[in-house]
């Protein structure tokens, strides 16, 4: 299913030029969130999850977890049972997992857009892009610092990519405006330049209050007291911390009744021991402790499980992407997840190369297939990303919103019913035919297979005479395309002016400042 939004420009009378009209008009088209009709791949046997969980309530009960420069949530860890040394809370076997019981097994995100609101848990997936990079790269201007143009101009992409169900949060850092202020601009741009929903600020814990005060006037004050409009992430500082910073914008959202995707950072070896089952351990101890708190601040707050892993090569230190231990914790943790009732973040469009080249490909091919396979709900970083999450490429930006198609067709599963079964065709074809002229190839060709929207399948000959372009010239072409047909989605007057005004006051009421 698809909701799709036709805007048409410089339309003629009728006739053939309507029909010509029709043909060249923009389409932005929004897929639907992915709904699974295929099974989800598990790694865990019953005995290898009784280990790791009762290993994770190990840890929790004997070894605990920090909650640092947090005397609040000391006070409410205390109050709940857990036993508190300094800033070390050590929870009683099974009080995690009690607390996680409250949290939603799916939540709706709301979008101003009603047909772009996604739901996330369940055998759903949504697709979210890169979030983070301080660095942009495309073929013409290489690699740079980012502006807040570029994160505008990503904004854009999302809205018009197909498969892309979500606008994201940070899709680079707007490097030329002041830290404290660049939140303002980003959220900004989210809510006028797209109509997908989106994520709010988790720096500091005053810009997840700003986020708040943001969405009450783009969707009003009382519904957004009563629905959740934003899922932001907050990192666990793995190895068993929660700092101050992310946790105190986890109560405001959690307050608010806004979601949050609580994601311990592992990089295998350096944040976490280097096996599968000591890995999982970690995450889920950190995922219980975290969801736990979350539900302590306000029970029933949406919350989405995190597993963001992965491995780091034993010569560099570097970390690397598309790997079998990877694949492995992300399969192994979506069970974990699943028995703990709770939404699933996942995988990505992970690779450690410097460009979108075949080490992007592969390494990226394994991380988005894994995600699907593993039940993700929400998928973060599903397309832009490189160098290791420290660029987003405006090239592999769309590559990648590309290849979530595949996932959607993927995910579709086995057509059975009569027209899939396709016995019509078979039997007026016969032995020695072809199915190309049939009925039943009439009837369904358009919609037989996946289409891409960016790779060649050309004849050597015309490839040859149009340029011999690789996939990177090939998504240099795509961006320019989607953002010269890049048209803003309506938006309420009074709202728009209402936001800027409110950015504008904000950003004038502080100085500026880059720590």
């Amino acid at each position: 299913m698809e909701a799709s939004e036709t805007r048409r420009r410089g339309r003629s009378g009728g006739g053939g030029a309507a029909r010509r009209a029709e043909r060249t008009a923009v389409r932005i088209e929004a897929a639907r969130y992915i709904e699974r009709n295929i099974p989800n791949f598990e790694v865990l046997t019953a005995e290898a999850i009784e280990i790791i969980e009762t290993n994770a309530d190990t840890i929790l009960a004997e070894i605990g977890v920090v909650f640092s420069e947090n005397p609040a949530a000391l006070d409410l860890w205390r109050e709940a049972g857990a036993e508190i040394e300094g800033e070390r809370v050590r929870l009683p076997r099974g009080l995690a997992r009690k607390l996680c019981a409250t949290a939603p097994s799916q939540y709706t995100q709301h979008a101003r857009n009603p047909e772009r609101s996604v739901v996330v848990g369940g055998r759903n997936m949504v697709c979210a892009p890169v979030y983070g990079p301080p660095f942009v790269h495309d073929a013409m201007g290489g690699r740079r610092y980012a502006t807040i143009e570029d994160f505008r101009n990503f904004v854009k992409l999302g809205y018009m990519s197909k498969w892309l169900h979500h606008s994201g949060g940070t899709v680079c850092e707007p490097t030329d405006i002041a830290v404290n202020k660049r939140h303002f601009d980003m959220l900004l741009a989210h809510m006028t330049l797209s109509d997908k929903p989106f994520m709010g600020s988790v720096t500091e814990p005053s810009r997840a209050a700003d986020s708040v005060e943001m969405c009450e006037i783009l969707f009003g004050k009382e519904f957004v007291a009563e629905n959740t409009v934003m899922t932001s992430l907050v990192n666990i500082n793995s190895p068993l911390t929660f700092d101050v910073t992310m946790m105190g914008a986890l109560e405001t959202y959690a307050r608010a009744n806004q979601a949050c995707i609580l994601s311990p950072f592992i990089v295998g070896g350096a944040m976490a021991p280097v096996t599968v089952a000591g890995t999982l351990t970690q995450v889920l101890a950190e995922v219980m402790a975290g969801v736990a708190y979350s539900q302590l601040v306000r029970p029933g707050a949406p919350i989405v499980a995190g597993a963001f892993v992965t491995s780091i090569d034993m010569n560099s230190g570097a970390p690397t992407f598309g790997t079998p231990e990877a694949a492995l914790i992300t399969y192994g943790a979506g069970q974990l997840m699943r028995r703990l009732g709770l939404p699933y973040r996942s995988a990505g469009s992970f690779c450690g190369s410097k460009l979108p080249d075949a080490q992007a490909a592969y390494e990226t091919a394994n991380s988005l297939n894994m995600g699907l396979l593993a039940g993700v709900n929400f998928m973060l970083h599903s397309c832009g990303w490189l160098e290791g999450g420290l660029v987003s490429s405006y090239e592999k930006f769309v590559l990648d919103a590309d290849q979530l198609g595949v996932l959607h067709n993927l995910a579709r599963g086995i057509d059975l019913s009569e027209n899939g079964q396709a016995m019509d065709a078979l039997a007026e074809v016969g032995p020695g035919g072809h199915f190309l002229g049939c009925a039943h190839t009439h009837a369904n060709f358009k919609d037989a297979f996946w289409r891409t929207e960016i790779f060649d399948y050309k004849p050597y000959e015309t490839w040859s005479d149009e340029g011999s372009r690789d996939s990177q010239t090939l998504a240099s072409a795509r961006v320019a395309k989607l953002l010269a047909e890049y048209q803003a989605p309506p938006i309420d007057a009074a709202t728009s002016e209402a936001l800027a005004d409110y950015v504008a006051r904000r950003k004038a009421s502080m100085p500026d400042a880059f720590g």
